[in-house]
């Protein structure tokens, strides 16, 4: 359960039009809500997610889900990874490679490209992070610099996320069940 508020119209007039937005855009999401009770919280993380939407796309954008997905799965934020399996298929990301994600090693349904990003963003995600130069020296060989960049972005954005959703309680929202997933 979560244990801040999450009411739907919030004192705070600022934080009334952006949670508004939010709904608009992307429905009734409870991290919205949740930073809706801290209008600082709630702008900095709307500027965010604005300027990654916009500018963050040279990672192949399954590989980016396969990242943020795994991130989720690390940290063990239900609420992100409910999420990350209803954007996966809409996005079209097959069904196995949803369900997989927590046991990648020993699942055949990734490539060697995908069972990379996943190496990367389970040790990237681990307290301390355990990136270490054979990591890193494989990366190379497969992603550009670019796209090694924006990985870890993804991941320590994924991080950030699932740590605030978890140290508030926010639970899954039942996002998975639209399809079809346990």
């Amino acid at each position: 359960m979560a244990s801040v508020p999450l009411d739907p119209h919030p004192r705070s007039r600022v934080a009334r039009v952006l949670l508004s937005y939010a709904r608009r855009r992307h429905g009734d999401l409870q991290p919205a809500a949740a930073a809706a009770n801290h209008s600082g919280v709630l702008i900095a993380n709307g500027l965010l997610e604005t300027a990654v939407e916009k500018r963050w796309h040279v990672l192949d954008p399954h590989l980016k889900w396969l990242a943020v997905q795994a991130s989720a799965s690390a940290i063990g934020c239900s609420w992100c990874t409910d999420y990350g399996y209803y954007l996966g298929s809409q996005d079209g990301i097959e069904v196995r490679k949803m369900r997989d994600v927590p046991r990648w090693r020993d699942s055949d349904a990734y490539d060697d490209r995908e069972r990379l990003v996943l190496e990367y963003a389970e040790r990237a995600t681990a307290t301390p992070a355990d990136v270490d130069d054979d990591l890193s020296d494989r990366l190379a060989e497969h992603f550009s610099v670019e796209e090694r960049v924006e990985l870890a972005a993804w991941v320590a954005l994924e991080s950030y996320r699932s740590r605030f959703n978890a140290g508030l309680g926010l639970m899954s929202q039942g996002f998975s069940a639209s399809c079809s997933l346990a």
